[in-house]
């Protein structure tokens, strides 16, 4: 089963949410440990175009992830939810999404403006170009400043909202004990699942 059911997530589905949870799991991880490193530490460079070329992966991932997602609608969520958990479901996703798609442009328009001018090159195989970086954001070393608070504040609020859907995922499995973490986690329709 390739596509989404009214009941269940196809393997397309599960596999862009699984490749995206490990990603955002590895960036989060490598983003942390890498801002904690003296600016010395010879490892820095090979992890921060490492970060990059993930990072970008990622974005490209979201919007295939996005698209797929458009074309091919999500299952319907269980009839037992109340009408604040259906809410709170489509805002949570919906702010997944917008958070894939802006940390890394937020990460891609800072090593843009970054007056340093290091190239992005994606896992040692071709450079990406910088974006441009709009004026209002003054000079560059100022761009850079506001775009890296951008990317730690958007990278805290994923931290978060991730942690949140982890938790209604388990709420859902293990209190509900309706379908809704079984089918993203099998490719057997909901309905034979449970």
């Amino acid at each position: 089963m390739l596509r989404n059911t009214s009941s269940g997530y196809g393997a397309i589905a599960i596999v862009f949410h699984w490749t995206m949870a490990v990603l955002i799991l590895a960036l989060v991880g490598l983003g942390l440990y890498m801002t904690g490193l003296e600016q010395t530490d010879p490892s820095l460079y090979p992890l921060y175009q490492l970060h990059k070329s993930l990072g970008l992966t990622a974005l490209a991932l979201a919007v295939l992830r996005l698209a797929w997602r458009v074309i091919n609608p999500s299952p319907r969520l269980p009839q037992t939810m109340s009408r604040i958990e259906r809410v709170a479901a489509h805002l949570g996703h919906a702010g997944l999404y917008a958070l894939m798609l802006a940390i890394p442009l937020s990460g891609w328009l800072m090593v843009s403006a970054s007056p340093w001018g290091i190239p992005t090159v994606i896992f040692n195989l071709f450079t990406v170009p910088h974006l441009p970086v709009p004026e209002a954001l003054g000079d560059k070393a100022a761009a850079e400043a506001v775009l890296k608070g951008v990317h730690e504040i958007l990278g805290w609020s994923l931290i978060v909202l991730v942690g949140l859907h982890v938790a209604a995922a388990l709420k859902h499995h293990f209190i509900s004990r309706d379908t809704v973490f079984k089918r993203m986690t099998s490719l057997k329709p909901a309905t034979e699942s449970r």
